[in-house]
């Protein structure tokens, strides 16, 4: 039947019933394309392709009665390129003929995006030419060819859309939909109606049927942000379309096949979330197979300069005014800790170049340096706040201008109480609170929900 569905797309298909009827016809001529089920008579499936030779340049897809994490990390390791789920559905099949591409082709587009990077510093939208980044950059050029879950874990601001992005952009999915979707911004209400879609009247003010974000990223990527702040009960839905690629719409009870690379991510430690209850175990287990560690921009070095650079050379095209750094803003980019990561940097290059009344940027409008903290003796530190702004909070001394954190204190309560100081001294202000620390209003808005939850 398989075989009958290939070559109504145009191809030429051999069968075989066992591994050694199928090493004959490998022998013979190696195929484009292998579509290998797990359990044969003879054996298991790895068995045909788990040698010294591999299967060269031939493409691998699974058929399987269930994407297991066992057999994530199997095919991983083996190279293969898909999935095909059991019972094998016509459509997805289809879908993935269409954008069957040779790995000796994926390998020529990686050497021009290397060569790019070498060039310009810059991997997809990525930038950086730190060795740290140049880590991620090779994780991400393994996995993209794969269809293995990967979840990319870094702080607030660290480019994870940007990873996400660039693994959709290697892979074989590049044609069809890249959709994000930030799990902690969603109402809690509509979060499974927006993720799965919903039938018409399925609740109140479900005037029409919604199609979901499975349903609008079918033969792509969809790039779940923040994942850990999904309800525990949508979290159990998500498990079953990792492992079996159907979902059911609210208020349906006709289930729908799925064709979509989840790829998740976090701005927390996944660890502590299962360990507090906010994330299944299992879900952890099915998302991890592939992590990539995204590092803050505090511990890339050059690569400072390098963005910023990059980023006032985009203001300069876009408004059609040529504008550069002076030596001394350079330096002063390079001593300030960017708690607020890539996206902080963006909106300091934003204002230094709106308040540059010439050619030339300099550090006058840039964030301070960073400065070193005196020695700890007492077990408490002091972490300096900015002085321009309203009144301090939580446990600051509003003289000090500082929020006291105990030495061995969880980060998290950290977070807290610097978050919470710094609303209050801006007044409450959402919007200036954000830019003082550097993060969306997204993320700002969720944690005050959370604290004050």
């Amino acid at each position: 039947m398989i075989a009958a569905l290939v070559r109504q797309q145009g191809h030429t298909a051999m069968t075989a019933a066992s591994i050694g009827a199928a090493r004959k016809l490998v022998a013979m001529q190696a195929p484009d394309l292998l579509l290998l089920d797990l359990h044969l008579p003879d054996g298991q499936g790895f068995e045909l392709i788990d040698g010294p030779h591999g299967l060269g340049d031939t493409l691998l897809v699974l058929m399987t009665g269930q994407a297991s994490l066992e057999t994530s990390i199997k095919a991983l390791r083996l190279g293969a390129a898909d999935y095909l789920v059991k019972p094998i559905n016509p459509q997805h099949l289809k879908g993935l003929l269409s954008r069957m591409i040779a790995p000796a082709q994926l390998r020529a587009e990686l050497q021009e995006v290397q060569e790019l990077w070498q060039e310009t510093g810059r991997f997809g939208q990525l930038i950086g030419r730190s060795a740290c980044m140049q880590q991620v950059y090779r994780q991400i050029a393994r996995v993209a060819g794969t269809a293995v879950s990967v979840f990319i874990h870094g702080e607030s601001g660290t480019g994870k859309e940007l990873a996400a992005r660039a693994v959709h952009d290697l892979s074989r999915r590049r044609d069809q939909p890249f959709l994000a979707v930030n799990c902690g911004a969603l109402s809690p209400h509509l979060v499974e109606s927006e993720i799965f879609g919903h039938e018409r009247g399925s609740f109140t003010g479900a005037e029409r049927q919604h199609q979901g974000f499975f349903e609008r990223a079918h033969g792509g990527t969809l790039f779940l942000d923040e994942v850990t702040e999904m309800p525990l009960e949508l979290q159990v839905k998500l498990l079953r379309v990792l492992e079996t690629g159907t979902f059911m719409r609210v208020g349906s009870t006709q289930v729908q096949q799925t064709d979509v690379r989840i790829i998740a991510a976090t701005n927390r430690d996944a660890a502590a979330a299962v360990a507090a209850g906010r994330m299944r175990e299992d879900l952890l287990y099915r998302l991890n197979v592939f992590p990539i560690f995204l590092p803050p921009l505090r511990d890339r070095g050059d690569d400072v300069s390098i963005i910023a650079t990059s980023f006032l050379a985009e203001l300069s095209q876009r408004e059609n005014s040529l504008k550069a750094w002076t030596p001394a803003a350079l330096a002063r980019l390079s001593t300030h800790s960017w708690p607020g990561n890539v996206r902080e940097l963006r909106n300091a290059v934003q204002r230094a170049w709106v308040m540059a009344v010439g050619p030339a940027v300099d550090e006058e409008w840039l964030p301070p340096a960073a400065v070193q903290a005196p020695a700890v003796a007492a077990g408490v530190a002091m972490v300096e706040t900015s002085r321009d702004v309203g009144d301090m909070a939580d446990g600051a001394d509003e003289d000090d201008g500082g929020v006291a954190v105990t030495v061995g204190m969880p980060l998290a309560q950290v977070e807290r109480r610097l978050i919470l100081a710094t609303y209050e001294r801006c007044g409450q202000n959402k919007e200036r609170t954000a830019s003082m620390l550097g993060i969306s209003m997204k993320t700002l808005y969720n944690r005050l929900k959370e604290y004050r939850g």
